[in-house]
């Protein structure tokens, strides 16, 4: 009895992997081969790096924080202190943005946090 393939899900299989692939450099865009090693690599990097965002971003607006903090005479660990114990409730996205785009609210923040 002769042997049987699937030829058909076999291609689909291959396009798949390099479609992913499309944009690559080299024979990693048309080899399927070192495609499905780079396509695979690319795939680990994307997950770890949708964890990593959210720790990059957490981290620029701690800074963003801090620098306006620091203009009104307070670090950013003794302000978030007397914020969290005066119980309003905006989480660091809004301070930073506050603090960049506008001052003068997020001085009245300050001032409400010191006293």
């Amino acid at each position: 009895m002769p042997r049987s393939t699937n030829a058909v899900a076999r291609k689909q299989r291959r396009k798949k992997i390099l479609k992913a692939a499309k944009g690559y450099f080299g024979r990693r865009k048309n080899v399927y081969t070192v495609a499905k090693n780079a396509v695979e690599k690319g795939m680990s990097y994307s997950y770890i790096h949708r964890k990593q965002k959210k720790r990059n971003f957490r981290k620029l607006w701690i800074t963003r924080i801090n620098a306006g903090v620091r203009q009104h005479g307070l670090s950013y660990s003794k302000f978030m202190g007397l914020y969290n114990k005066s119980g309003m409730e905006l989480n660091r996205k809004v301070l930073a943005d506050l603090a960049m785009n506008h001052p003068d609210a997020f001085k009245a923040i300050v001032d409400k946090v010191k006293n």
